[in-house]
């Protein structure tokens, strides 16, 4: 007789343990819940200890501590109840991203109606719930009712089949995985610190409360106040949405800027390219700025570059007196942000600031001994940020594969 193959069993498992896995709903597991939004006219039932939270703060955080609070009498007048930690909560409501989204208290708090509240009975880990859940997030947000809002509902969530192995294995796959969760808390943090550690040294550097100096220790000459136009020569780029071809030359838009991704884009074919280059021509330290709709979000090419870009943006080229490495980063301080806001029209939809009026802002400028040094020393801050964000997006990616393995 030939040996009887096992069904419901991951990919990846821990040695020491074997059998399927059983298939149950989250009914038969937890019990569901949905919470309530205390009334808003009433001054009393705000400002308690509660955590009161939303789909916002599934989205943002596992800790919400950007949650608003509530007392007990609002506790009451919403009829919801204190939900204990561990305590896993799911949007349940919401359009694009939110719904289906999970995670899981780490406090006691409350939450509003918009939220599924899964709590596990005895026998089953929350961590591994929470965990598999995260994995099912495309299945959930897909999963909804009939309604023009095509929200989830409480009973649907019930519904949901989840995989389960003996409680002793669902322990080790969660302290295994929250392993991975701690690593990757430990790098976001570290990342956090090294930001929030550059835009104080930035707003140090470039009020001039911190300066630098030269090799024997002569202190540099005052800085310039210049117009940004009298030391760049700025474009836009095409004005006409191009037609995308399958393969090409690369086509930047604002989006590339805000996302530091420049590899995944559009493509516009050769011949529009090289029509393009004869109006104006992107290179390797130019420096790029967004100008409609989100404004100032900058970076400096620092690579061989061989692309267009569309109106949204305008290109920045630094003439010889300014290094484009230090110029891209004063376009990044509060004094060079506070100049673009003046001249920014707030009642276009989207906003916008006109090409003329960014050369009419009003920059900060070193002599190039200074620039370089002021140059040189906030690009290594933002290499070692990018090293950690390329460990971050890492373990990202092994946690991914992880959850893909570790679950039926």
């Amino acid at each position: 007789m030939g040996k009887k193959l096992k069904k419901n069993v991951p990919v990846l498992r821990f040695p020491d343990f074997e059998g399927d896995w059983e298939i149950l709903t989250i009914e038969e597991i937890a019990s569901v819940s949905s919470g309530g939004t205390p009334s808003r006219t009433e001054p009393s039932f705000w400002g308690g200890d509660i955590p009161w939270v939303t789909t916002s703060e599934i989205s943002q955080t596992e800790i919400f501590d950007t949650a608003e609070k509530i007392t007990r009498k609002g506790l009451k007048n919403c009829s919801a109840k204190i939900v204990e930690k561990n305590t896993i909560l799911m949007a349940i409501y919401g359009q694009g991203k939110t719904r289906g989204q999970v995670s899981i208290l780490r406090i006691e708090a409350t939450t509003n109606q918009a939220c599924a509240a899964i709590a596990l009975k005895d026998n089953y880990n929350p961590e591994f719930t929470y965990h598999f859940l995260s994995r099912e997030y495309e299945s959930l947000k897909l999963l909804s009712n009939d309604g023009s809002q095509k929200n989830l509902s409480a009973a649907l969530v019930k519904q949901y089949k989840i995989p389960l192995p003996s409680i002793a294995e669902q322990e080790k796959i969660a302290s295994f995985l929250g392993a991975v969760d701690a690593r990757l808390t430990q790098l976001r943090r570290k990342r956090e610190l090294l930001q929030a550690y550059k835009r104080g040294v930035m707003q140090k550097l470039f009020t001039q409360e911190i300066r630098f100096k030269g090799a024997i220790g002569w202190e540099f000459p005052d800085w310039e106040k210049k117009d940004l136009g009298d030391i760049t020569k700025i474009y836009d780029g095409t004005h006409q949405t191009p037609n995308y071809v399958e393969r090409g030359v690369p086509f930047y838009s604002v989006e590339h800027l805000t996302s530091n991704n420049f590899t995944d884009t559009k493509f516009i074919s050769e011949d529009i390219f090289l029509q393009e280059q004869k109006r104006v021509c992107l290179e390797k330290e130019d420096i790029l700025m967004t100008r409609i709709g989100d404004i100032g979000t900058c970076r400096l090419i620092d690579w061989d570059v061989r692309a267009s870009f569309y109106v949204s943006l305008a290109l920045i080229k630094a003439n010889k007196i300014t290094i484009s490495a230090f110029l891209a980063h004063f376009i990044s301080s509060v004094y060079f942000q506070k100049e673009l806001h003046k001249r920014t029209i707030h009642v276009a939809f989207p906003k916008k600031i006109n090409l003329g009026e960014i050369g009419n802002c009003k920059t900060l400028l070193p002599c190039l001994e200074e620039q370089e040094k002021i140059a040189n020393f906030l690009t290594a801050i933002n290499r070692k940020i990018e090293a950690i964000s390329r460990q971050i997006d890492q373990t990202e990616q092994f946690k991914k594969g992880l959850l893909q393995k570790m679950f039926v």
